[in-house]
This record gives structure tokens, sequence and C-alpha cells, in this order.
């Protein structure tokens, strides 16, 4: 199905353990909602293949012919819930380190309190980085909503001269003047909606594999065309023995769009000139603006027999602005860890005894040194 019919119902999971239906449109009527228990198939490479950026055109996509207010307002509701949870999870970890090195100062070394140190400054500097793509946001939104009312305020104004009498030249030049300011105003807000959109990061998908209970097989090879807007992704795998699914390419990164749709097609490769498409479905993105990795199971056919499983992780910045912190919150385990090699017992304290004896050793050393010894 086209990207342009948007989809009827959809549920993310907001953790990595957890897996729903993602389900996407085949046709115009409506599905009832199928959970899918969690699973877990398992996915091999065929080769060492990194992160795939295909991009069939430049970083930018060229801004809009007609504006889209209302898609505008829902994925700018979206993106603000996504990075306001995105701040409270990284403030969670700035408070846990925190507590950590006041309750470690007293027993550990200076090497694990350097380290821990090291990680709050980087969170700290990534939410302030935060902010201020958050307020940047916020002032291009606002920007925008300017724009659509002076947009609204010249439609009506256009609208009331045309019906009114054309005949003399006064309303002639008002009319021509409302005309104009109409297309200034739409033309502002499709220039503002591009830039929007270009602040809006990077999906990183990461392929987990086919869900068919009983429909996979071994032999059985699959190919998946993910298109989004200009962005295509194409991967082909093949279901092994013992459930095992070998696939050419494992992740993809995708940037985030305001009025497209992910289509994702799958195709049966049943031999050289016999492909049976299962499904071709259309899924909704803007619920996928969240601070955690989600794990999504998309129905790819109506009677929900073959679901596909991705893991979806939303990163705010694109790859050209990356942080340095913003994998902060992911080496708390590392830090955990290093807590036990450095939360020794501490080194012994002096005794008053071996004080004084370091004391007259200290003394023997002035006094031989300026040969009074």
């Amino acid at each position: 199905m086209s990207l342009s019919v948007r989809p009827q119902r959809r549920v993310l999971v907001t953790k990595i353990n957890r897996s729903q239906s993602f389900a996407g449109v085949n046709s115009s009527a409506d599905r009832p909602f199928r959970n899918l228990s969690p699973f877990t198939p398992t996915v091999s490479r065929k080769t060492g293949s990194r992160v795939s950026r295909m991009f069939s055109m430049s970083h930018k996509s060229p801004p809009p012919k007609v504006p889209q207010p209302n898609r505008l307002d829902e994925v700018y509701e979206a993106l603000k819930k996504g990075l306001t949870a995105y701040l409270e999870v990284h403030q969670l970890e700035l408070e846990k380190l925190s507590t950590q090195i006041r309750e470690s100062k007293r027993n550990s070394r200076l090497g694990f309190l350097y380290d821990l140190d090291k990680q709050v400054k980087s969170i700290e500097r990534f939410l302030r980085r935060l902010e201020f793509h958050a307020s940047k946001i916020d002032e291009l939104y606002e920007a925008y909503c300017i724009q659509r009312r002076l947009r609204d305020g010249a439609h009506n104004m256009v609208k009331a001269y045309s019906t009114g009498s054309p005949g003399s030249r006064e309303a002639r030049e008002s009319l021509a003047e409302a005309s104009k300011g109409y297309k200034e105003y739409t033309e502002n807000m499709c220039l503002l909606e591009n830039e929007l959109e270009s602040q809006l990061g990077e999906f990183h998908v990461r392929m987990k594999g086919l869900a068919g209970f009983a429909r996979l097989c071994a032999g059985d090879q699959y190919e998946i065309f993910m298109k989004y807007g200009r962005q295509r992704w194409k991967l082909r795998g093949r279901i092994e023995v013992n459930s095992k699914q070998v696939w050419d390419s494992e992740e993809m990164v995708f940037l985030p769009l305001v009025t497209e749709f992910l289509s994702i097609k799958v195709t049966e490769l049943k031999s050289l000139a016999n492909h049976v498409v299962v499904g071709n479905v259309s899924c909704e993105t803007k619920d996928l603006f969240a601070a955690l990795p989600q794990v999504v199971a998309v129905d790819i056919n109506d009677l929900g027999t073959l679901k596909l499983s991705l893991e979806v992780t939303w990163n705010p910045f694109d790859k050209d602005d990356q942080p340095s912190a913003a994998s902060s919150v992911n080496k708390a385990s590392t830090v955990n860890k290093r807590f036990s090699t450095y939360n020794q017992s501490p080194p012994d304290t002096p005794s008053l005894r071996e004080q004084a004896f370091y004391v007259s050793v200290h003394q023997a050393g002035l006094l031989r040194r300026h040969g009074h010894w």
C-alpha cells in the first residue's frame, strides 16, 4: 500500500525485552489488534557488513510544495515526548552516578572516582545539548505556527475578496496583495517544515528476524524491501536448520520524515522466476521517538502468521553531530564491573609508630644533605 495511507492501529513497546504487534495496513478495512508473544529468532550475517546508509538523494530532502500542518503537529508532539524521555533517562543516570560518587569516596581509589567524574561531566554536557536542541525545535515550531496563522488570514482575505464585487480597482489590488501574501506564507511554512524535519535525528533499525510459527521452513528464502521516502533498504535472507536465519544485511540508518510512512514489502523467493509477494504494509513512524530501544513486530500478512521483528533505536542527533556522551547511559554496566575492581579495601593508614619512623627517616635525610651527619 502507498505510504500516503495512514495506518489505523499501531502499538509500540518501550523496552527491548518485550514485543507487541506493530500492525501495518494491508487494506482499507480495519483489522483487530493481535498480540505477539516474545520470540528470539537467531539471525546471523552472511558478511561482516557495517551499518548501511543507503540514501539515493542528498542528506536534506527538498522542501515540500504543500505544507502539512496537521501532520506536523502530530510529529512535534511525539518528538517532544521523546526528547523529554531522553532527558529523564539521562537525568536518572546522572543522579545514579552522583550517588555512587558520594558513597564510594571513602572506600574507592582515585582512578575509579576520576572515571565516574568524567562520565558525570559527559552526561551533563549531553543534557545541555539536549536542552538546547529542544529549545531550537520549539522556536522552529513557534515560527511555523505564526506563519500558519498569517497564511490562514491571507486565505480568508482571498476568499472574501473573491466572493465580493471584483470590479473596483481597490478590490483587485487587495486581492492580488492577499494572494501574494498567501503564497509567501505557504513558502515559509514549507521551509520551516523542512528545517524541522532535519532536526529529527536518526532511526537505527536492526534486523531481528522473521517469525512465522509453522510457516517458516528450512530452505525458504525471503527478500525484504523497505521504503521510507527516498530512502531504500533491501536485504535477503535464508531460513536454515534449527530455525537459524542468515541475512546479508543487519542494520540500517533512516532519517525520520514528517509526512512519509515506512513501507515494508516481503517477498518469498521460490525459484529464479517465481517470486511470491507475502505482504506489503505501511507503518507509522512518529511513535518511534523514544529514549530506549524498542523491539517492534510488524504483521506482514492479513492473518498475522508472518511477522517481521525489528529493533529500532532513536538518536536525537544525526551522525554528523554525534555527542561523545550519547552512549554514557550504556556505560553503566561497565562502571559497575569496574567498581568491584576498584572498590577494594582501602589502603592501610600508617600507625603512630610508623609515622614516627617516617619522620625520623626524613630528618636523617635532611641532616645528611646539609653535612651535619
